[in-house]
């Protein structure tokens, strides 16, 4: 099996060389993403499940980025809050996602795609936390 670089974008200057891994990418773009309102949480799928279940907050759980050199493309996949206006929320997302990306990395992101998968109730949380006591 082919190992991956996992640094992505790296500059040179004087005082030697930065770089800045995948990874990073998306946990600034997940942190972005949860910090809009009408955001409920994102949705991993299995594998961000199981990470949980160990007890690990997965930073880039329901995010899928493809760096290049100077650019990035971000795919998220979230779950938002009942009573939320889809369409805003979504541009929200985008909005935040491409700020903080670019603000921070230097990267020109080209894309961000908002994914649906699902859409969360407050009172089945308060019901589930509240039923043993």
């Amino acid at each position: 099996m082919q190992q991956q670089n996992s640094a992505v974008r790296e500059e040179k200057n004087s005082l030697g060389s930065i770089r800045i891994a995948e990874e990073v990418v998306s946990i600034i773009a997940g942190l972005a993403a949860t910090r809009v309102p009408g955001v409920a949480d994102m949705s991993g799928g299995v594998v961000g499940g199981i990470t949980e279940k160990l007890g690990r907050k997965n930073l880039s759980k329901g995010v899928k980025v493809e760096v290049g050199e100077k650019e990035a493309a971000v795919d998220l996949f979230v779950i938002v809050d009942f009573g939320s206006r889809i369409p805003e929320v979504a541009a929200n997302i985008q909005d935040s996602v491409k700020q903080a990306i670019e603000k921070m990395t230097g990267l020109t992101v080209v894309e961000v795609n908002v994914n649906v998968q699902g859409v969360a109730f407050a009172n089945e949380y308060n019901e589930e936390e509240n039923r043993v006591k």
